[in-house]
C-alpha cells in the first residue's frame, strides 16, 4: 500500500489547497467578514488528506467541527464551502450550516457536526444500511481526542463491533480538547488502546505523516469492506493555532507550539518530495500560485452570491 511519488505529489497539492483556504478564512474572520464560530485545521492536513485518500468515491465520510480540510479533500468545490462559511445561498448547505455543519451527499460527505462524538453512532447507522443493502461501501468518521470520553464513542464503537459493521473510526488526536491536554482526561497513553475493550483492531500512527495515515486507514477500510468489522485508528497530530480562531493558547507550553511548527506535515512532505526529486521549487511555486487563485476565486464567488430568502429557513426541515 506504499504510495508512489506521483500519488504523494497529488496529496501534497491537496494539503496546500487546504492550508491556503484556512489561512484566507482566518484572515477574513479576523477582519470580521465571516459570521459564526471558526475551527481551523492548519497543522492537521495530513489526517484529512491521508484518511480521505484511503476511501473509494462511494464511501461515506463524517466529520467533526474542524472539517474544512476533510470537505476539500472529499472533493467539495472550494466555492461551495466558502459560500457556506459566508452563509450564502450557494453554499453546500444553502448557507444554513456554516463552518461546523458541512454536507454534500452527492460527494459522500454525509455531514460534519459541532456536537463532539455525535458522528460516531450516525456512522453506525450508515454502515448498517450498507450492510443491510449488500452495498460494498464503508462509513468512516473522524473525530478529535475529546470525543473518546463521550458516551457516543463507547456506545457507537461497541455496537459497530458487535454487529461487525463496515465502519472505521479515526481519532485525529491533536492532544488538546480545547484547552485540556489528553493526559488530563484519558488515563492511557494511546486512544487506540480502547479498541481492546471491543475486540477490534486499534492502531496509533504519526498524524503528521500523510502516508502513515493513508496506510493505516486504508488497511482498516479494506478490512471493513471485506466484512471483518470496524477498526479504531488514532492519528497523533498537532494544530498550529488555537482550538478556535480567537484562542490565545495561553494554556499551551511554548515548546509544544514550536514542536508543532517543526513537525508541520506540509513541510515534512515537501522535504521528502524534494529529496526524491518528485518536486522542484518551480513546481511548488506553481502549486501554491494555483491554490491562491482557487481560494481568491472562492472568496469572490461567496461575496457575490446572494443570501438565502427568509422563507428558506422553513425548507429542508424534514427529510
Amino acid at each position: 500500500m506504499v504510495l508512489s511519488d506521483t500519488e504523494l505529489v497529488e496529496f501534497y497539492k491537496t494539503m496546500i489547497r487546504i492550508r491556503l483556504f484556512e489561512e484566507k478564512v482566518q484572515e477574513l474572520f479576523r477582519k470580521g467578514e465571516l459570521p459564526g464560530f471558526l475551527h481551523l485545521c492548519m497543522g492537521q492536513e495530513a489526517v484529512a488528506v491521508g484518511s480521505t485518500g484511503a476511501l473509494l468515491k462511494d464511501d461515506m465520510l463524517l466529520g467533526g467541527h474542524r472539517a474544512h480540510g476533510h470537505a476539500i479533500a472529499k472533493g467539495i468545490p472550494m466555492r461551495k464551502i466558502m459560500a457556506e462559511l459566508f452563509a450564502k445561498e450557494s453554499g453546500c448547505c444553502k448557507g444554513k450550516g456554516g463552518s461546523m455543519h458541512l454536507s454534500d451527499r452527492d460527494l459522500c460527505l454525509f455531514l460534519t457536526t459541532g456536537i463532539v462524538g455525535s458522528s460516531i453512532p450516525i456512522a453506525d447507522g450508515i454502515a448498517f444500511s450498507f450492510k443491510l443493502r449488500g452495498e460494498n461501501r464503508v462509513a468512516v468518521t473522524v473525530f478529535g481526542d475529546g470525543a473518546n470520553n463521550t458516551g457516543a464513542f463507547h456506545e457507537g464503537i461497541n455496537l459497530a463491533a458487535l454487529w461487525k459493521l463496515p465502519a472505521v473510526f479515526v481519532c485525529d488526536n491533536n492532544q488538546y480538547a480545547i484547552s485540556t491536554h489528553v493526559s488530563r482526561s484519558t488515563p492511557i497513553a494511546n486512544v487506540s488502546g480502547r479498541a481492546k475493550a471491543y475486540n477490534i483492531p486499534g492502531v496509533t500512527v504519526d498524524g503528521q505523516d500523510v502516508e502513515a495515515v493513508y496506510e493505516a486507514v486504508k488497511e482498516a477500510v479494506d478490512r471493513a469492506r471485506d466484512g471483518n468489522g470496524p477498526s479504531l485508528v488514532e492519528c497523533k497530530s498537532a494544530r498550529l493555532y488555537g482550538s478556535y480562531a480567537a484562542d490565545s493558547q495561553s494554556y499551551r507550553p511554548k515548546e509544544d507550539i514550536e514542536e508543532a511548527a517543526r513537525r508541520d506535515p506540509i513541510s515534512l512532505l515537501k522535504a521528502r518530495l524534494m529529496k526524491s526529486g518528485a518536486l522542484k521549487e518551480g513546481d511548488d511555486e506553481m502549486i501554491r500560485k494555483d491554490g491562491v487563485a482557487e481560494v481568491e476565486d472562492a472568496v469572490r464567488y461567496a461575496k457575490e452570491s446572494p443570501y438565502p430568502e427568509p422563507e428558506e429557513a422553513l425548507r429542508d426541515v424534514y427529510g
